[in-house]
């Protein structure tokens, strides 16, 4: 008997086969006038009388025969999916990591497919994670569930101060002249502290490392599980003569 993967191969063809197999066959009941036939003679009342050629219409579909094909088709489609779902119902293997530890044991082949995909999903999200800015370190910072920059950032507030600026001194004869000026002068201290909800870009690539690797060994568990030997079953016939009965 083939292995599993072997049925796998060839079930979307067979089952293409089919449909292309069952819309041939059952063309004729389609057509009222295929199933119909019809042979007529002439024979004239007199004696010497006029004679007329017989009157033929053959029979093109007969049901009984749709439905012997229509069972030969359906038959070979029954089986193989019974030689594949009774299978399937065998085909495990253990997801190996590359250090060989059994991530997942006995794991069914049907479920190590729908893994397969998700995977992939993951692979995708893991793939578009924030990760923080490189300008700045960051650690942890419990109290806020997310990291913050290490060193707090200080920066200085300045602002305008007015001054006079003299440019003539007072004497006994004359008026002193002045004019009003301003400087900027620090008048105080920002103390900053950056938070951010991403994540450190050695921990995404981490996560994405681990996501391909289980693309892997999970790939190879599923092909592993199905290098089972597939059983013969017979189904088909069984079915489908409950069915048709006598027109088998």
């Amino acid at each position: 008997m083939p292995k599993l993967h072997q049925i796998l191969a060839v079930e979307t063809g067979i089952r293409a086969q089919t449909q292309r197999d069952l819309t041939d066959s059952h063309h004729g009941l389609q057509k009222p006038d295929m199933l119909q036939g019809i042979y007529r003679e002439y024979q004239p009342v007199a004696e010497g009388g006029e004679k007329l050629p017989p009157e033929r219409q053959l029979l093109q579909t007969r049901v009984p025969e749709v439905v012997k094909r229509t069972m030969e088709i359906l038959e070979r489609t029954f089986d193989i999916i019974a030689v594949r779902d009774f299978a399937n119902c065998e085909a495990k293997a253990d997801v190996i990591l590359n250090d060989g530890t059994a991530l997942l044991k006995n794991v069914p082949a049907t479920y190590l497919l729908w893994v397969e995909k998700r995977l992939e999903d993951l692979h995708a999200f893991v793939s578009r994670l924030p990760i923080l800015p490189a300008d700045l370190e960051w650690v942890w910072d419990t109290n806020q569930m997310c990291y913050r920059n290490k060193q707090e950032i200080k920066t200085v507030r300045t602002a305008k101060i007015p001054y006079s600026l003299v440019l003539l001194a007072p004497t006994k004869e004359h008026q002193g002249q002045a004019v009003e000026k301003s400087r900027d002068e620090i008048v105080g201290h920002w103390t900053t502290i950056r938070y951010s909800g991403a994540l450190p870009v050695e921990l995404v690539r981490r996560m994405k490392d681990r996501v391909e690797e289980l693309q892997k060994v999970v790939k190879y568990a599923r092909e592993k599980a199905n290098e089972i030997e597939t059983k013969d079953v017979k189904v088909g016939e069984t079915v489908l003569k409950y069915v048709f009965g006598n027109l088998a």
